[in-house]
């Protein structure tokens, strides 16, 4: 009692079994086990006083209750707990980056809803597709080539729309929207082989006779690109926000220069009922 009479409690104390300690020590031996697919996570539990081990119930083995095994024997404060999820990383679509298609190589145009554009000829549809650090990304959901040259790729869960363009030394560009660029305009683009690279734009709705058969549509630059960069973005406007299409084609290369040709985005879009992604 106090001398006004009123009482005094203190705060309730709870003597646990595992000392926060002993839990990242476990922890800490349970990071040194290489651990099956089924076993999605571990982490030190303060509520519960315990390491809880997480494990996919889903596609739970063999392999996963003899790993939880030899972890219960490390310590009696381990404690199992099911989900029906397994993690997986996590990356991001970005114009201009490299993309793979068995042994070829293009680069990625621009993120939409759902997947990316690039180059038709890049791949046909069904094509598997994987990002620029070879893990699959999705498989091409349609494509055109020739004629026009254009395509779309319908990505997995595991890769995230953004609206960037890759500068290549460079913060990224934030892609706006999709405002056609007049003739004489500042036009840069940016692909796998070479980089960001810069040119005026010089003729719309040009066809050109590729060994293939022609393409229709085409706008003209004297940007230069070079084998790998095909699909890669082409971008103009103020803060280079506005999409102007993907890398089809062209003549010479990044040390003589020459002519450089890409496929409108607007046409790509529209023809499949595609959503550009913007910031």
């Amino acid at each position: 009692m106090t001398k006004s009479g009123l009482s005094v409690t203190g705060a309730d104390t709870q003597v646990v079994k595992n000392s926060l300690a002993q839990l990242n020590g476990t922890k800490s031996v349970l990071d040194l086990m290489s651990a099956p697919a089924a076993i999605t996570s571990w982490r030190v539990d303060e509520k519960s006083n315990s390491v809880v081990v997480e494990v996919n119930k889903n596609v739970r083995d063999a392999a996963a209750d003899k790993w939880i095994a030899t972890a219960k024997s490390v310590s009696g404060a381990v404690q199992v707990a099911e989900v029906t999820e397994s993690p997986t990383p996590l990356y991001d679509l970005r114009g201009g980056d490299a993309i793979y298609m068995g042994g070829g190589r293009c680069s990625l145009g621009f993120s939409v809803t759902g997947g990316f554009v690039t180059a038709g000829h890049c791949g046909t549809t069904g094509t598997a597709v994987q990002g620029f650090n070879r893990v699959a990304a999705g498989t091409f959901a349609g494509s055109v080539f020739p004629g026009n040259d254009y395509s779309w790729v319908r990505t997995n869960a595991n890769w995230t729309p953004r609206p960037w363009v890759n500068r290549y030394g460079g913060a990224n560009v934030i892609v706006k929207g999709s405002t056609q660029a007049a003739v004489g305009s500042q036009i840069c683009r940016s692909g796998s082989t070479t980089g960001w690279r810069c040119g005026t734009v010089q003729a719309f709705n040009q066809t050109v006779n590729y060994p293939q058969g022609q393409v229709r549509g085409l706008t003209r630059t004297n940007a230069c690109a070079e084998p790998g960069d095909s699909g890669g973005s082409w971008v103009a406007g103020s803060g280079f926000g506005q999409a102007q299409g993907v890398t089809s084609g062209g003549s010479g290369n990044c040390s003589s220069g020459g002519t450089t040709y890409f496929q409108p985005v607007n046409p790509i879009l529209s023809r499949y009922g595609l959503t550009l992604t913007r910031g």
